[in-house]
């Protein structure tokens, strides 16, 4: 099966319109306020509205409240929530309000982190292994940290799963070639600055998934 790529925080209909045509499969927008991604729903739903069919809209929340999933899921037409920070009950609680998927984030540092992973069985449709950000960062992810890969060497996924986590053009095939990821997920690799999606970068970095 090939290997495919979300480009996560997207912002701008330059950006999104450049993920689509290099090729992504999903598309990640943030809604978590204190990220330099984040979206308002005015902004979710224009940009929403420029997605073909076959390619699936994320959205990206840090434990959201109901109201919050709701309103965005509505806003954008989300097909997945990407839920990071947030319990296996509440994973398969906001799967079944949103119906969308419920991808779960789960912050990896060492082997020890995938411990939980099994948790998610019947809550979530998808694991997204991110890196563990620094004790006392603002935000979960979007930061350019990675983990030592070695650490999925021989773990028996329990469900299907994506690697993200400080991926960008130059090390994007050594990450798949290392740990068979199915999907990557791409956010401040394809930035030139935080927040600031670089269309020249997204494209390169959906070359190099396609040909690996």
């Amino acid at each position: 099966m090939p290997v495919t790529a979300k480009i996560c925080g997207l912002s701008t209909a330059a950006t999104l319109d450049a993920a689509i045509a290099g090729g992504a499969s999903h598309v990640g927008f943030v809604i978590f306020p204190p990220s330099p991604r984040h979206l308002g729903l005015d902004r979710l739903a224009g940009l929403a509205a420029r997605v073909p069919d076959h390619v699936r809209k994320v959205g990206v929340f840090v434990d959201p409240d109901d109201d919050l999933l709701m309103a965005s899921v509505a806003a954008g037409g989300l097909d997945v929530v990407q839920l990071h920070k947030t319990t296996p009950g509440r994973v398969a609680h906001c799967r079944g309000l949103s119906r969308a998927q419920a991808w779960a984030a789960i912050a990896v540092k060492t082997r020890a982190d995938l411990d939980g992973a099994p948790g998610f069985v019947g809550a979530a449709d998808r694991l997204l292994y991110d890196a563990k950000t620094p004790e006392g960062a603002a935000l979960p992810g979007g930061m350019g940290v990675r983990f030592d890969w070695e650490v999925l060497r021989g773990f028996r996924h329990p469900l299907p799963w994506a690697l993200s986590g400080g991926l960008d053009v130059a090390n994007v095939a050594e990450a798949i070639a290392r740990t068979g990821a199915p999907l990557v997920d791409v956010s401040s690799g394809v930035e030139s600055a935080p927040g600031v999606k670089d269309m020249d970068k997204i494209a390169a970095f959906l070359q190099r998934v396609s040909a690996s």
